[in-house]
């Protein structure tokens, strides 16, 4: 008995022999299978003995499924094909041992009936000795002699996997079968049905958040933090500011939007005169010439400090202050200078590469990563956060819309069904070719051991049907000739 080794997996090997089992055809189940049933699926009846010839059970060349060696379920369905290899056997035995009496009886004059037993019985034999050829040559030379066109799997085995791949090429990858098959099973609509309940939605937006958090970890920091920095810097070199600048201005001018801004810089003005009028005061008259008198230069500071006070008063106050209207011309001015004028959008350009090429901005920029990393983490490990609870009503209402609407599940079919016909006309040489390459790599006698456990069991059953439709086909010839003789 041949010792099983490790590296195959059982309940992977029990699926196709159930599908034998329920009587697919081989290639069937090869095809549906994606190529892999070649190696686990087949079988071969011995010699008329039913003597089988053992593996050492060390590892070997790799095989269909892993390494040389059966499994205890190969080992099993051994078993069972020995014992149909001994029933096959049998009947062939019954069969000779019938004819052998029939014979017998019929010279020693027991009557007509001999001679009809004697033709189903050698009729018999006839069909089990060519069944029993044609099964066994399907693995192995019978009786080893090397009788062409015989042990077909191991020596065609490379050309069977061609074949394999072919017709799994030409019959399940093509764009009309994947997409008559994605259209029949309705993708979109079973996925919203499902995505509609609250419990499918909280486990999809916990897979998520998980592996945000598990790619996140993985990012290393300086290198995305590069990518950010370099991608920023030349985006921003690379197109012109003062354009959009000018326009916004502009928006922002005719808005009046500024007016709050110019209101602002009046108060504080202002407030700041007011508390610090002492200081305008020493400042003017400091600034006088050394031989006027002193009174002279408090007295300018004094009218210079109330004037200040009341132009910037008078401005606060005064929405239509012709300093207000002053503004707003330079303003608009301005923006259109940005926009139009070469030399202002030259330095604005200028001033922008300064600003970038400064250490404490690229830091700034760098740090960015930083800030959006944290808040994703802590938002990903948040089941209260806004980021999840949005992605939780979202998934909610897409598979409500994918279940209640279907303008949107042919819509998004046909995008799954374009996808898959793309991918399976695209690549279709290289699945095929893997399903080629990896026959290839099998080893031929370990391969036929091994479809041999798997169907070599309902392949005697062809030995056992080739001995009675024999026996009764010279049963009818048998008779018809002396009918026709009488």
């Amino acid at each position: 008995m041949e010792r099983a080794t490790e590296g195959e997996h059982p309940d992977h090997e029990e699926a196709h022999v159930r599908a034998i089992t329920r009587g697919r055809p081989a290639e069937r189940s090869v095809s549906a299978t994606g190529g892999s049933a070649l190696g686990h699926s087949g079988g071969a009846a011995g010699a008329p003995g039913g003597a089988d010839t053992g593996a050492s059970g060390a590892p070997g060349p790799r095989g269909p499924g892993g390494a040389g060696g059966l499994t205890p379920a190969d080992e099993e369905r051994r078993r069972g094909v020995r014992r149909m290899k001994a029933i096959a056997a049998g009947a062939l035995l019954l069969m000779a041992g019938v004819f052998a009496a029939a014979t017998w009886a019929e010279h020693a004059g027991a009557g007509p009936w001999s001679g009809y037993v004697a033709a189903a019985a050698e009729a018999g034999m006839v069909g089990a000795l060519a069944d029993w050829f044609a099964v066994t040559a399907l693995f192995r030379h019978p009786m080893g002699l090397p009788i062409p066109h015989t042990a077909i799997i191991p020596t065609k085995k490379d050309q069977l996997g061609r074949s394999l791949g072919d017709f799994v090429g030409e019959n399940f990858l093509s764009a009309d079968v994947v997409r008559e098959r994605l259209h029949a099973v309705g993708i979109s609509g079973r996925f919203g049905a499902w995505l509609a309940r609250p419990e499918h939605a909280d486990r999809v937006t916990a897979e998520l958040a998980t592996a945000l958090r598990g790619a996140l970890t993985v990012l290393r920091d300086a290198d995305v933090q590069a990518v950010v920095s370099e991608a920023i810097t030349r985006r921003a070199t690379a197109k012109e500011v003062a354009p959009g600048l000018g326009a916004m201005l502009e928006r922002i001018v005719a808005d009046g939007g500024h007016r709050r801004v110019v209101d602002l810089v009046c108060t504080r003005a202002a407030e700041w005169l007011h508390e610090h009028g002492d200081s305008v005061m020493g400042a003017v008259a400091g600034g006088a010439p050394g031989w006027t008198p002193k009174f002279v230069d408090r007295r300018v500071g004094e009218r210079v400090y109330r004037e200040l006070l009341r132009f910037v008063t008078e401005m606060r106050d005064m929405p239509d202050h012709p300093a207000r209207g002053a503004v707003d011309r330079f303003l608009r001015d301005f923006a259109t200078d940005l926009q139009t004028d070469p030399d202002t959008r030259a330095r604005v350009e200028r001033l922008k590469n300064e600003t970038l090429a400064r250490a404490e901005v690229q830091e700034l920029i760098a740090s960015v990563w930083g800030a959006v990393r944290a808040m994703l983490v802590a938002a990903a490990e948040d089941e209260r956060s806004e980021l999840r609870v949005r992605a939780r009503a979202a998934l909610l209402s897409l598979g409500g819309r994918l279940a209640a609407d279907g303008r949107l599940r042919s819509k998004v079919d046909g995008w799954i069904e374009g996808a898959a016909a793309h991918l399976v006309t695209t690549y279709r040489d290289e699945i095929t070719s893997l399903i080629s390459e990896t026959v290839a790599s099998w080893d031929a006698e370990h391969t036929s051991r091994k479809i041999e456990a798997h169907i070599g069991r309902d392949l005697q059953f062809i030995r056992i049907n080739g001995t009675v439709v024999g026996s009764l086909a010279g049963l009818a010839i048998h008779t018809v000739a002396r009918l026709a003789g009488a």
